[in-house]
């Protein structure tokens, strides 16, 4: 696991929403913070397409360096056979450890819903309330605990490990973001993402940079990643944490895109969302919405400021009494 770097982090973080028009929003977000010079661009979310990032880059209006981060791990692996087969060990690990925490949440979750509607005293039902809540936390605090463990243990087992071929990706990498204004990270699938920046310490070399990221992006850069969505093609609505974070971005859990995959007016469903997730603040994304994290004069801590940086969305503060705060400023 990347260790939190936010107690030692000194330059802007800045979170945002779906972008729509290709990225005009980012875009603003860029000239905001002064930047007019080249930027890193992380778009290994797309897969396969990270390099079809011609709209994007028009849109953020400077010029930008895609780092291929799923092109560099595909050369990778296919380059080095041992390493390629450890991290497939360490992947099909990992999604075997979550499935088993998804297991133990569905049965959390249908007893939860069981107790809820019996028929007893309006105080012991408060009390059963709370037991779910904390029952929730330790099946998610236990999932967390698992995930470091593996991170841990692989790059302790890999770190001493001459590979050739990462250690000239990693140089490469740390050229680029030395010759940049600033760091953005786009959306897509999240795990691929994350898999990626840990692969080459994309983050760990970016301490002196501004970064702007949002959807998937801004989700690996938060304490906890947590997948969530209400309407499901497939299987149940129950939000699970699907890893740790780099924690640039404390103390708040980040969900992208709500008007498709949160249900606003499902007040219990948020409330006991919310209480799951407390003391992090649950921040609903919608487009056009922005929170920046800053370090104020004199400190190394980040500490939140939140605005919408357009009129078409807000970030929505989503309260542990089921409240959907659409007018929440920090």
């Amino acid at each position: 696991m990347e260790r939190p770097l936010s107690h030692r982090r000194t330059a802007n973080v800045t979170l945002l929403g779906p972008q729509a028009n290709g990225g005009l929003h980012a875009g603003s977000a860029l000239k905001e913070l002064g930047i007019t010079g080249p930027v890193a661009l992380i778009t290994a979310g797309w897969q396969e397409r990270e390099t079809e990032d011609a709209v994007l880059s028009a849109a953020l209006g400077v010029e930008t360096v895609n780092l291929r981060l799923h092109g560099r791990s595909e050369e990778l692996f296919a380059a080095d056979p041992d390493f390629a087969a450890a991290y497939k060990a360490r992947q099909t690990r990992l999604r075997h450890i979550q499935s088993f925490y998804r297991i133990r949440l569905e049965s959390a979750d249908d007893a939860a819903r069981a107790i809820a509607v019996r028929h007893v005293s309006d105080q012991l039902i408060a009390e059963e309330w709370e037991v779910s809540i904390n029952h929730f936390r330790h099946i998610d605090a236990d999932h967390i605990a698992r995930c470091r463990e593996v991170h841990l243990g692989f790059r302790q087992e890999w770190k001493a490990e001459v590979r050739p071929v990462r250690d000239r990706q990693i140089k490469e990498v740390r050229g680029l973001l030395g010759d940049v204004g600033a760091l953005v990270i786009a959306g897509g699938h999240v795990g691929s993402l994350l898999n990626r920046l840990r692969l080459f310490d994309v983050i760990e070399m970016s301490e002196h940079l501004p970064i702007v990221a949002w959807s998937a992006g801004a989700m690996v850069l938060t304490d906890r990643i947590v997948c969530f969505h209400d309407f499901p093609p497939y299987g149940t609505d129950i939000a699970q944490i699907f890893d740790v974070g780099y924690g640039l971005a404390p103390g708040i859990v980040v969900l992208p895109d709500p008007q498709r995959r949160v249900r606003l007016d499902d007040t219990t469903g948020i409330s006991r969302f919310a209480s799951r997730m407390s003391p992090a603040m649950c921040v609903a994304m919608d487009y056009g919405s922005e929170l920046r994290f800053a370090a104020p004069s004199g400190t190394d801590a980040l500490l939140p400021q939140a605005r919408p940086l357009a009129m078409s969305g807000h970030a929505y503060h989503l309260t542990s009494t089921g409240h959907v705060d659409k007018e929440w400023r920090r």
